[in-house]
């Protein structure tokens, strides 16, 4: 299964404010839990990954976000700024690492502040 950071995103959201943000509907379970799996091996969250008999995720227990997975959400909580972090890693046909994507989110939100990138 292919990685999918708006996913990422909203799995993040659920965890904090205890319920399923809007969207997270458009995905199978399968797909909820092995994003969960992924946020909790990036150290984004603090939690457990339940395995069956295959070696599959079949279910989670995340109990809170990390340091890291709070700096990574307020980054990326502003719909303007997350379509524009998209689009620029589109144009250029990157790949979508957390830190790469991170590293967009803040560049776009010191330019939506005003603030010098280089700060």
């Amino acid at each position: 299964m292919k990685r999918d950071m708006d996913l990422v995103r909203l799995v993040l959201m659920q965890v904090e404010e205890g319920e399923a943000p809007e969207g997270m509907s458009k995905y199978t379970e399968e797909q909820v839990l092995y994003h969960c799996g992924l946020v909790i091996e990036a150290g984004l969250v603090d939690g457990k990954v339940i395995r069956g008999n295959q070696g599959q995720i079949v279910g989670a227990v995340m109990q809170q976000l990390t340091w890291a997975g709070h700096d990574f959400l307020d980054a990326a909580r502003n719909e303007n700024i997350w379509k524009r972090a998209q689009e620029k890693i589109a144009s250029i046909g990157g790949a979508w690492t957390v830190e790469i994507l991170k590293a967009l989110l803040l560049r776009e939100a010191k330019n939506a502040l005003g603030i010098s990138p280089d700060l």
